[in-house]
């Protein structure tokens, strides 16, 4: 699974409050965005939209506008894992179908409603905090969020840990799930509490809340612990090299999100894919051959939110548990 690297790098395109309604029809492309006439604009959520019709997923007709809805009904359930942390962004102006890129740091005419805050030793760092914020990523062409494991308020000492499972190809669905659920049972034993959520790709993300104490240096440590001694008990199932020959066939344990600077999908982004789906946060009860990684859509997440008494990753913020030592690996 690719991560955001940094500004110039290339990234695919499309690879070929709580929701209370369903996107509205896909509408057709503008007539402003015909040569010579004024391009149209729109208010989301207090801030203008240039060329709102602009269709971002071909094969949904999703607009932009559309785009910009989605996320404001669902602010209540975004905003709590995205504001007050660094952002690694993916954009695609003309659409997930064309090119993207990936963006770390401010560029020229960036929306107000993005705070930028500088950081020692690097560039600016951009963050959110409202649905303004999130919208004005719209207007840029953001399709993808990812975030990093700290927040603004301690960007030294990591308060979330992540697991990357990343099938290889061919491998069934229900070896993704049954390795999430051993990753749990791992951090279990540690002493952690996980959450699960799909990634809106092919694969699922296992994650753990913990008090910001530990640095990056040790979260890292012990992440790569945890998932060589998988990859050890179990090497014809799991693997922590990426290299894709060595993947095919098992599960690619991906711990390296756990550094600096590194950052996975946000919970509740969309993804520049076919059919433009959304990661999602899940019960692990929920975890079964019936969810896919990319069932979820921007045009059927708000029948799932609407049916949800609270989020599944509502405590996530108010689990008390720190970063346990380093498992040792076996002699």
């Amino acid at each position: 699974m690719a991560k955001p690297a940094d500004d110039t790098s290339s990234a695919p395109g499309a690879r070929t409050g709580k929701a209370r309604r369903q996107a509205p029809p896909a509408k057709k492309r503008a007539s402003s965005e015909r040569k010579g006439t004024k391009p149209e604009t729109a208010d989301v959520a207090g801030v203008s939209l240039t060329n709102p019709d602009r269709i971002l997923w071909e094969d949904q007709g999703l607009t932009k506008r559309e785009l910009a809805e989605f996320y404001v009904s669902i602010a209540e359930w975004v905003l709590p894992h995205l504001a007050g942390r660094p952002l690694t962004l993916i954009r695609c102006p003309a659409g997930a179908q064309k090119k993207c890129f990936v963006q770390r740091h401010p560029w020229a005419g960036i929306s107000g409603f993005i705070q930028r805050t500088p950081a020692p030793d690097e560039q600016e760092i951009l963050t959110v905090r409202d649905i303004q914020g999130v919208v004005a990523l719209v207007q840029s062409g953001v399709l993808e969020m990812h975030v990093w494991g700290a927040t603004m308020a301690d960007l030294e000492r990591p308060d979330r840990l992540i697991l990357d499972l990343d099938p290889g190809d061919g491998l069934e669905w229900s070896h993704v799930i049954e390795a999430a659920r051993a990753v749990r049972e791992r951090l279990r034993a540690l002493g952690l509490e996980s959450f699960v959520k799909t990634t809106g790709g092919k694969g699922l993300h296992v994650v753990a809340p913990v008090k910001p104490k530990a640095t990056w240096k040790e979260t890292l440590a012990f992440t790569r612990g945890l998932a060589e001694a998988m990859a050890r008990d179990e090497p014809d199932r799991y693997t922590t090299t990426s290299v894709k020959q060595e993947r095919e066939g098992r599960i690619f344990i991906d711990y390296l999100r756990n550094n600096r600077e590194a950052s996975a999908v946000a919970p509740y982004s969309t993804r520049a894919r076919p059919g433009a789906p959304v990661a999602t946060p899940l019960a692990w009860e929920e975890l079964t051959p019936d969810i896919r990684p990319n069932g979820f859509t921007v045009r059927n997440l708000g029948q799932r939110l609407a049916s949800l008494k609270q989020d599944p990753w509502a405590e996530i913020g108010r689990i008390d548990q720190v970063l346990p030592e380093t498992p040792r690996r076996k002699t």
